[in-house]
């Protein structure tokens, strides 16, 4: 069943399709985000508070990534689809990226996952939520449409980013439980929801069609 729905998503046999899914997977193309979300945190606390949240931040997003690079991929060893010799030749790739040779499970799942999590129940906004949620899922979309991953890697990197996002903020707030003073700014927090959507609408130019 994971290799049918996998198989289903994977690719489209679109030059266009093919261009959005492998900018969005890219790191660089989220750097506007991140500095937005970072304004916001630095805004929105004061110095102690933003540094020692922008610490466990990071923190979370290691471990959850570590999790599944350093422990779970070398020892389940599950190949990826694009590895995988029992279908491989159905997988459709971009730009000859097959990945690692193992994705059990999806390191871009369990970190976007986290990050998203812990935002927002930091922010307690319905606008922020959703787009943090939707970047999420993007991300997932773009690694089983290249092939890199199953549906089953990706669901299982989610489950893990969204529990190790709630520790982080339940941690941030057990810490600073007596000094616990959020700022609100919705102008602000809604300039992510702006920034995410400009992206989105970057995502959308068919630069592959350009060059």
């Amino acid at each position: 069943m994971d290799q049918y729905i996998t198989l289903f998503f994977n690719g489209s046999h679109s030059l266009y399709m093919d261009g959005v899914a492998w900018n969005a997977t890219q790191t660089w193309v989220w750097i506007p985000l991140f500095l937005i979300i970072l304004y916001t945190l630095f805004r929105e606390h004061d110095l102690r508070h933003f540094f020692f949240l922008l610490a466990l931040l990071l923190l979370s997003v290691v471990i959850a990534d570590q999790v599944a690079s350093s422990i779970f991929k070398p020892w389940i060893a599950r190949w990826r689809p694009t590895h995988n010799p029992q279908i491989a030749q159905w997988v459709d790739i971009v730009n000859g990226y097959r990945g690692g040779l193992y994705g059990f499970f999806s390191s871009h799942a369990a970190n976007t996952a986290t990050l998203a999590t812990a935002l927002s129940l930091l922010f307690q906004n319905r606008r922020t939520s959703l787009s943090l949620s939707s970047w999420v899922l993007l991300n997932c979309w773009t690694r089983i449409y290249l092939g890199v991953h199953y549906f089953g890697d990706l669901l299982v990197g989610l489950l893990l980013g969204i529990l190790l996002g709630g520790l982080a903020y339940r941690c941030y707030r057990v810490v600073f439980c007596n000094s616990y003073q959020h700022h609100y700014y919705p102008p602000l927090q809604n300039n992510i929801t702006t920034i995410y959507l400009l992206t989105l609408i970057f995502l959308s130019i068919p630069w592959r069609l350009c060059f």
